[in-house]
Order: structure tokens, then sequence, then C-alpha cells
């Protein structure tokens, strides 16, 4: 009777330790999916990472880089990688495949953008005195003019999910 109670028990024990993995498992899942590409920011659950949705896609996060307007790595990134609703991931899946058969891809430097990015480039641009990276990204633009040329704004269509910015590239 004994051995019984204590093979039960034994099996209870690894049962509970399997569910609480599992339980774990599940969580960081779910936490990884919310916090997936931006750290802090959550991604809307109804995006998709366009990584794993068009696996041939090409992608240069620029802004989880220096190489960018501001010179450094943009808050809200910290993977290289990109998010988009389901709609505009789906055609660009179909542009892909068309481009595929020319020997070409897209390349991907951005899409999916939180708030808290568009609120550093607020804060860079009034930041008149930071010109390091404008021999670069914007010799001909006085930084003066970025908000009144409409280069930088308050809000950006890439909050939304459904704004890329890309290239063709040969593939």
């Amino acid at each position: 009777m004994n051995n019984k109670i204590s093979h039960k028990y034994h099996v209870l024990v690894s049962l509970k330790r399997v569910f609480t993995l599992l339980l774990a498992l599940f969580i960081l899942q779910g936490e990884q999916r919310a916090i997936a590409q931006n750290g802090d920011d959550l991604v809307p659950e109804a995006f998709v990472e366009l990584q794993e949705f068009i696996p041939t896609i090409q992608v240069e996060l620029r802004y989880f880089s220096a190489n960018n307007f501001v010179g450094n790595v943009v808050d809200g990134y910290h993977a290289e990688r990109v998010f988009m609703t389901r709609e505009a991931a789906e055609a660009l899946a179909k542009v892909q495949a068309e481009v595929a058969a020319f020997g070409l891809s897209l390349k991907v430097f951005d899409a999916y953008r939180p708030q808290r990015a568009v609120d550093h480039f607020v804060r860079w641009a009034q930041d008149l005195d930071d010109t390091k990276m404008k021999a670069v990204f914007y010799p001909a633009v006085a930084k003066d003019i970025l908000f009144s040329e409409g280069y930088i704004s308050a809000r950006s269509g890439h909050t939304r999910g459904s704004t890329i910015d890309l290239t063709l590239v040969d593939g």
C-alpha cells in the first residue's frame, strides 16, 4: 500500500511540475506576443509578425540601430521584429510573391511604430543642436523646418500598423 501511495504522490508531484511549466510557458508566450518588438510597448493582438507571415521578406529595422536620422536606437525599438495588421501583411505577401518571380524581394525599414517612438522623433527635432546625422539623412533640409514642412509630426500613420517604409532589392 505504501508503494502505491508513494507512486501516486510522485505522479501528482510530476504532473504538478509539468502543469506549472506549461502554465509558465503559456504566460511567457502571451507576454512575448504582447511585448513583441517594442519592449514595454504593447503590440495590438490583431497584428502579425511580418517575418513569420512572409519568411522571405528582408528586414533592416533602421530605428533599432544608430543608422537613422536621430543617430541612435529610437525609443520603443528593442528587437528587429516587424509587426503589421493582418490585412496589410496579406497585401505585402502578394507583392512579395510577384516580385520574387523577377528575382527581387521587398526590404522593410519600418512598419508598426509605437507612439513613444514618434515622441522620441519630436523631442529630437526640437533639439536644434543635435545635427550629428544631418550630412547623411537630411543634408539639404534645415532642422528648424522639419515640423513646418511635414517631415516630422506628433502623430504618425505607422502607429495604426498598416503603414510601411520599404524598398525593392535583389532577392
